[in-house]
């Protein structure tokens, strides 16, 4: 056996490899990260795949684990290694969109997944180098890269298709947002998690409170038991709007954290993300984003940011504006990328009906997710954020082992998601 290095993944490429496929399994990789197979890789993906009757067999790599996959897994970017195999006549039975430039692997392989297996064989069968390693900043937000926009367009219309498909496609049809039944102390807060980060958090707390409104705001801070100069700095500052909460567990992430200040008395009718090491672009953010939040009215709201370094100098990529977002696709797109787009704001009503999971990575994307379900998202498209990237963000420099615990999480997100979707 042996393996065929894919450069070229476009419908006619794919088709004509497919054609001319003399196996019953086709061993493919990626020609920018040539392998060393292991003694028994090829028997080992073989025995595999027709023990299981899988369509696609994927491995770990000596030293680089992969994670499971999913039926959430429909992201364009899942992580199959440098080489995986697929089971000839399940591919040929599956069929694939012409036309596509470069997503025919990618129609190829949620075809597959509609009607076979997806097996990953957690052994390290095969080492590897990458001549094109990925990381940092700039590789994080590719996808919303202007200069990508054809290819994610096209990436959004295979997933798209794979939704009708399997019946978790959502029409452009909202619920309206319910009224209020509780009284609120207050029309808006800003809500900051934060855990040590005395360098960051008097900049953050000022630029909310610098917030000019012709309405009643509070700042809420909740301080997940830091063991650095934040508490002492939050309690420097002589403001009667802020809040300073502490919580009473030790226990939470974010996202724990998160409903500490959305279940809290001292809540608004709107709540609105602050991330304790950003700023808001001005001082007419706030007002902005309440202004949009009851124009729809809408659940949620979801603005764009500039990407700064520490100092706040504008740094590559530049503007994130999440311009994949549509009226009309937005909430079925959401489950292909890995975000939304910040800063993030709600109607506390319905939020106070979901709740954040306890984590401190997706839990906005999680509660992006069930909102869009029902609900309708407004979006501000022009940048009112300022995010940091700096040494100190919790998603700066991952080892694998927590990228692999991350990304299995949110695909576990989807996975719920589009069951929730189909049993509507």
């Amino acid at each position: 056996m042996s393996i065929v290095y894919l450069k070229d993944r476009s419908s006619r490429a794919i088709s004509e490899l497919l054609e001319h496929a003399d196996s019953d399994i086709l061993f493919i990789g990626d020609p920018d990260m040539p392998i060393d197979p292991g003694p028994r890789m090829f028997d080992r993906m073989s025995q595999v795949m027709r023990e299981t009757g899988a369509g696609w067999i994927y491995a770990d790599g000596a030293g680089h684990p992969h994670i499971d996959y999913q039926s959430g897994s429909i992201r364009d970017a899942f992580d199959f290694g440098p080489v995986f195999a697929i089971a000839t006549a399940a591919a040929r039975g599956a069929g694939i969109e012409p036309g596509l430039r470069w997503g025919g692997l990618y129609d190829l392989r949620l075809r597959i997944s509609e009607a076979y297996p997806i097996v990953r064989i957690p052994e390290a069968l095969y080492s590897f180098s990458s001549s094109n390693p990925s990381g940092g900043a700039h590789n994080q937000f590719n996808y919303v890269d202007p200069r990508n926009r054809d290819y994610q367009l096209e990436m959004e219309r295979v997933a798209t298709a794979h939704l009708r498909r399997i019946g978790a496609w959502l029409a452009p049809a909202f619920e309206s947002v319910p009224a209020p039944t509780a009284d609120f102390p207050v029309k808006a807060s800003v809500i900051i998690p934060v855990r040590n980060r005395e360098r960051t958090i008097l900049d953050a707390v000022r630029s909310a409170l610098a917030q000019r409104t012709g309405f009643g705001f509070n700042v809420i801070v909740v301080d997940n038991h830091s063991t650095d100069r934040t508490p002492e700095l939050l309690r420097s500052i002589g403001d009667s709007r802020l809040r300073h909460i502490a919580p009473g567990r030790a226990d939470l992430g974010i996202g724990g954290c998160w409903n500490e200040a959305i279940y809290s008395p001292e809540c608004g009718r709107y709540c609105v993300q602050l991330d304790s090491d950003d700023l808001y672009a001005d001082e007419r953010v706030l007002h902005r984003i309440v202004e949009v939040l009851e124009s729809g009215p809408y659940a949620m709201v979801v603005g764009a940011y500039t990407l700064v370094d520490f100092s706040l100098r504008e740094i590559p990529p530049g503007l994130i504006d999440h311009r994949e977002w549509s009226r009309e696709n937005g909430r079925n797109n959401a489950l292909r990328v890995n975000g939304l787009g910040a800063p993030r704001a709600f109607n506390t009503a319905v939020l106070r009906r979901i709740g954040f999971p306890n984590v401190s990575y997706g839990e906005d994307y999680a509660v992006a997710l069930r909102v869009s379900r029902k609900y309708e998202i407004g979006r501000i498209f022009d940048p009112i954020y300022l995010c940091r990237r700096w040494e100190g963000n919790s998603d700066s420099s991952l080892p694998l082992e927590v990228a692999n615990r991350y990304d299995f999480y949110k695909d576990w997100l989807r996975t719920v998601e589009i069951k929730a979707r189909i049993n509507r």
